[in-house]
């Protein structure tokens, strides 16, 4: 079963998009980009990384850029998942590596084949 690490500071959030997922993903979720980076320091490999970016401790733009430099997660596909809508943070998101971008709120039905698309 392919994993996924959801990564948002919101509770509300990240639970609504693991009980979405938990039926065909094996999901953990994390509350921040500081988090992230040890879950996957502790030897975990996500086969996705869905992130916000606005979170304490470490943005979602930070995390894009260490799990772009760490070469050893450089490969793992990011979805960044926010409710920032300028182009220059989409943008922004797109230069620093991130592989697509999906406001908030979503429609689940398009995130899951965002998601389909991204485990390809």
């Amino acid at each position: 079963m392919k994993k996924i690490l959801v990564v948002d500071d919101k509770s509300s959030i990240s639970d609504l998009i693991v009980q979405l997922l938990k039926q065909s993903y094996d999901v953990e979720s994390r509350s921040n980009g500081v988090e992230a980076m040890a879950y996957l320091q502790d030897g975990n490999l996500p086969d996705l990384i869905i992130s916000d970016l606005e979170m304490p401790q470490m943005s979602g733009f930070e995390l894009i850029k260490a799990v772009r430099e760490s070469g050893f997660f450089s490969d793992i596909p990011i979805m960044i998942l926010s409710s920032l809508d300028s182009s220059e943070d989409r943008i922004k998101c797109l230069k620093l590596g991130a592989d697509d971008y999906m406001m908030k709120p979503f429609n689940p039905e398009e995130l899951l084949i965002r998601i389909e698309k991204a485990l390809k």
